[in-house]
């Protein structure tokens, strides 16, 4: 019998006692969600006073730079501490190479600067794969229609350079590519950059509920017939997700990401059990929009079921949540 847990016996022990005032609840209240613990990925496109709705994402935007620093003036208004930015990129700009990611003054690079400059006490988290800037759509070099490994690595690792060079505090590589995180470390540490923070996405998994981002990046198209399991994880397994976080912390990763959040909720137990890191989870696009749909359709609550979900992925063990939602939980917070 494991001797942590204190037996009672009804009707001398109710555990409904704890239970009957909000106030008694909270005091017992074994997890909890703060705006310590949210970071709300943007979208940014080119131009000026644009803010374009995503139909597959309710209620999220794209945004050109100059409206991209309102909506971060309201993320700071709200105490959250990080945002994470991925591109829409012009098609003129795609190419089969993704050569656009290793131009300094591409649209993120632009944008991380300008953040920076306004708001400098923001922790800013750049997305490091390919498939925003590549004709395909995949993460990264593509070779007899499978992704090669370690030409895409060095192409990455230049791109983690230049978002460093802008003023990025958190590279987070998000290709699954085997190896990424030691280059990576390599590179940032060779060029003065040893005190930026690297987020693995370390866990990615194949998943079903990645299409809404898509759209929003503009990649869903062009991997229409084909997809990414020769290197994201298979949803099939969480063991191996193990093996990948080990090999990502002996490579320098600072932080772990588990993507999706809910679905995987028993991996993120898995990896907080196993090592001491802390782990990031992303509830995706999909798991957000089902929500917002949900919301559309009137058969469930919006607001509370969001804070439900992010309160599971808090209980699972994560340490902070990429959500769609952080501004509307951050209300409800404050």
């Amino acid at each position: 019998m494991n001797k942590r847990f204190t037996i009672g016996k009804f009707p001398r022990t109710r555990l409904r006692r704890n239970r009957q005032s909000p106030w008694c609840r909270n005091l017992v209240s074994e997890t909890n969600l703060s705006v310590n613990d949210l970071i709300l990925p943007l979208f940014i496109t080119e131009g000026k006073k644009i803010t374009q709705n995503i139909k597959s994402l309710p209620s999220v935007q794209r945004y050109s730079i100059d409206m991209l620093l309102k909506k971060v003036e309201e993320v700071a208004s709200f105490n959250i501490p990080a945002i994470s930015i991925f591109p829409y990129i012009e098609k003129k700009l795609k190419t089969f190479d993704g050569k656009e990611a290793l131009n300094k003054n591409n649209l993120v690079c632009r944008a991380i600067k300008e953040i920076k400059k306004n708001f400098p006490n923001i922790g800013l988290i750049c997305d490091v794969a390919l498939d925003p800037y590549t004709t395909h759509g995949h993460d990264g070099i593509l070779k007899n229609n499978y992704v090669a490994n370690d030409e895409t690595v060095e192409i990455l690792s230049q791109q983690a350079i230049y978002q460093a060079e802008a003023g990025a505090d958190i590279i987070a590589p998000s290709d699954m590519m085997d190896g990424r995180i030691g280059v990576i470390r390599d590179r940032l540490d060779n060029e003065g950059f040893n005190n930026t923070i690297i987020l693995s996405y370390s866990a990615k998994f194949a998943s079903n509920f990645y299409g809404p981002f898509r759209d929003a990046v503009g990649s869903s198209l062009s991997i229409n017939k084909s997809d990414k399991k020769n290197y994201q994880m298979d949803f099939k397994n969480s063991d191996e997700a193990i093996r990948e976080v080990a090999m990502d912390i002996n490579e320098g990763a600072d932080m772990v990401m588990i993507k999706p959040a809910l679905p995987y909720l028993d991996v993120i137990t898995k990896i907080k059990q196993r090592f001491n890191i802390p782990i990031f989870a992303y509830q995706v696009s999909g798991e957000y929009a089902i929500l917002k749909l949900g919301e559309k359709e009137k058969v469930l609550n919006y607001e509370k079921s969001l804070f439900e979900n992010l309160i599971s992925i808090k209980r699972a063990g994560a340490s902070a949540i990429f959500t769609y939602g952080a501004i509307d939980i951050a209300k409800k917070i404050k």
